[in-house]
């Protein structure tokens, strides 16, 4: 595993800088919204060709949009630190103005007329001044771990664009590494921020269920999380604090948080319980790459370093019937999402998500939908017990790292995603926050990620921790080699 600088003392690479970085660049009158957004441009001019993050790019709106943001820096009224922030939007969620066509062939571009209105996410991003430059890849109805589509075609890596992006938000965490904006917002049924993030050397948190409203509702149901995609921990928390606010569109959306998340971001982890979990009590049924043990070992040696109380503990998932239970909550979901285009749309679709479908998703009885649901309250309940003793459990992001885009999995061309991410779609069963953080690279440079789980409304708890793990190894500052190609912004 190629060693970190652990000091911090190398340069950022001027081409990703952080949104915080900006607006403190910003305040400062070294930088402008309208340079950062052209460098942001210039980012995806030079680099989506080789990775196909984008589907779509609003150049003149974002310019326009900057220079609105600069003159009110200028004038020394910004609406507020994110003001002038370079941001794109993975194109499940509404945005006004624009298609959002979610991958999918089903889906008209006119369909919505004007597409006149905005998710919530987007909406307070808008609110809050940020430069929205465009749309992000997602796989059709955002239903897989790797980014690909019919509509759209494969989205790569940042650190080799013949490897997967991960997914479903894999063209947020490309858009996001190669520093064509500072950061994203990505949605999260079973692991589509954590995964992506752990990928590409990226920071994700999926954070408790109704933190962060949606509209129109999710047809996953109450697995569907939208969250932040950012390049620190500190930028997620920032995020957090504009879009994890209620809307009265989205009834199950929770209050406002008593606090902002960057509140106590910095106060380490002395005394903080962590259970480490290197297969999440799944025994042989999971094999690890060397890499990815070799990095919760080491994340639980720093986080012991720095005053945690780290034990080795596994939670009592085993034998719950927990991926029988996704499957069929996840899969009836995408069943319905496609019946609402009519007959014949089925055979229209992603061949893998037919064949998911057809063998999870239809003839599932009322009394099996309540059977899963049942499975997701024991679930619960073993988490919030496990969470009386532990503060914070600690796993793999992924098993392994990123692998051929052409493949839906690491060991067949169609695999099924659900096979290879057992550590991710546990916790949208239990609706908890979970934050990737990066953790180290393969031998041959592929990023790993580590994981943070935190009981329902802890939040906080795991941000904080992800920072202590990002400011002591410093993971995040090792930059995919694609930014070499482009020029450095003033």
């Amino acid at each position: 595993m190629t060693s970190a600088p652990r000091d911090g003392s190398g340069p950022r690479h001027p081409s990703r800088p952080t949104a915080l970085e900006l607006s403190a660049g910003y305040a400062a009158g070294t930088t402008t919204p309208e340079r950062a957004t052209e460098a942001a441009l210039a980012a995806i001019e030079a680099l989506d060709p080789l990775v196909r993050a984008m589907v779509l790019v609003d150049a003149e709106g974002a310019m326009r949009a900057a220079r609105e943001s600069t003159r009110r820096w200028e004038s020394g009224c910004p609406l507020g630190p994110a003001d002038g922030i370079p941001t794109t939007i993975k194109d499940i969620l509404l945005t006004r103005g624009w298609p959002t066509l979610r991958g999918s062939l089903l889906i008209d571009p006119g369909t919505g007329s004007d597409w006149p209105e905005d998710a919530p996410a987007v909406a307070r991003l808008r609110a809050a001044g940020c430069v929205l430059l465009g749309k992000n890849a997602t796989p059709e109805f955002a239903w897989k771990g790797t980014t690909d589509s019919l509509r759209h075609g494969a989205t790569g890596n940042p650190w080799d664009p013949a490897l997967t992006a991960g997914g479903s938000s894999g063209g947020a965490a490309a858009a996001v590494g190669l520093g064509m904006g500072a950061w994203s917002v990505g949605t999260d049924g079973g692991g589509s921020v954590r995964i992506p993030a752990a990928f590409t050397g990226t920071v994700a948190i999926k954070p408790t269920y109704g933190r962060v409203p949606l509209h129109p509702a999710s047809p996953y149901g109450t697995l569907a999380h939208a969250g932040p995609m950012t390049t620190s921990v500190a930028d997620a928390a920032l995020m957090l604090d504009l879009i994890g606010v209620p809307d009265p569109r989205d009834w199950s959306a929770l209050p406002e948080p008593p606090r902002s998340f960057l509140d106590g971001l910095e106060d380490g982890v002395e005394g903080v319980r962590v259970a480490v979990s290197p297969r999440l009590g799944l025994g042989d049924d999971v094999v690890n790459h060397p890499a990815v043990d070799r990095a919760v070992r080491e994340a639980a040696e720093v986080l012991a370093a720095a005053g945690a109380m780290v034990e080795e503990v596994d939670p009592e998932l085993a034998g719950t019937g927990c991926l029988e239970a996704f499957h069929t909550l996840w899969f009836t979901g995408a069943d319905k999402v496609v019946q609402a285009y009519g007959d014949g749309a089925l055979e229209q679709v992603d061949p893998g998500l037919r064949r998911a479908i057809r063998t999870y998703g239809q003839g599932v009885s009322a009394a099996d939908y309540l059977d899963a649901t049942a499975v997701r309250m024991e679930l619960g309940r073993r988490m919030g017990r496990f969470h009386q003793q532990h503060d914070v459990l600690l796993t793999p992001t992924v098993p392994g790292p990123a692998f051929d885009r052409s493949q839906q999995g690491p060991e067949a061309p169609d695999q099924l995603w659900t096979s290879w991410t057992p550590y991710t779609y546990p916790f949208n069963m239990t609706q908890q926050p979970a934050l990737s953080v990066p953790a180290g690279l393969t031998d041959d440079g592929r990023p790993v990620g580590v994981q943070l789980v935190t009981a329902r409304h802890a939040d906080a708890l795991a941000l904080r921790v992800g920072r202590t793990l990002e400011e002591r190894t410093r993971w995040r500052d090792v930059i995919p080699p694609l930014l070499d190609r482009t020029e450095e912004h003033p």
